[in-house]
């Protein structure tokens, strides 16, 4: 099986891009070309102004507070595959974890932030001892490929 979760992560990118312009339209509207005439409703230019701000800045830095990442999974071939990158305002380092299915050792799913945010430990047979990889921020996924992730890992990791 192997999949990826590129459309969350082009959507995240397409919103945060909308709401990038929609902030600027609004600041060139109201304060360069002077079209939107304050009070509106009774709420002042600068408290309408800080509000938009203050909501583009939580929707621009949450993906990066949960640790959105691009993630390709495959385990199709003798190995366990995974291909990530931090997917925020800037694009992290590519990382890369393969596995032989042989030495698969199991896998950990730790939670933070009341379950928003998800990672994943891998270890693998390292000699007589287990290996720990870094974490990859599973935060990202549907819950569809969170299940079928999960569910595949399940199948290969050993029995206890």
């Amino acid at each position: 099986m192997t999949f990826d979760n590129s459309k969350t992560i082009i959507s995240l990118r397409i919103r945060l891009f909308g709401a990038t312009v929609i902030l600027l339209a609004y600041i060139v509207m109201t304060y360069a070309a002077g079209i939107i005439k304050f009070p509106v409703l009774g709420i002042s230019d600068t408290a309408c102004t800080l509000t938009l701000v203050g909501l583009y800045l939580l929707g621009a830095i949450l993906p990066i507070i949960l640790n959105y990442q691009y993630i390709w999974f495959s385990d199709d071939d003798e190995n366990i595959s995974f291909r990530y990158f931090t997917a925020g305002i800037v694009g992290g380092r590519k990382n890369s974890v393969v596995i032989n299915k042989v030495l698969f050792e199991g896998y950990q799913i730790e939670t933070r932030f009341f379950g928003r945010s998800k990672s994943l430990i891998l270890f693998q047979k390292s000699g007589n001892q287990t290996a720990k990889y870094p974490p990859v921020y599973i935060s990202a996924l549907s819950k569809e490929q969170y299940l079928k992730l999960s569910s595949a890992l399940n199948k290969l990791s050993p029995a206890k």
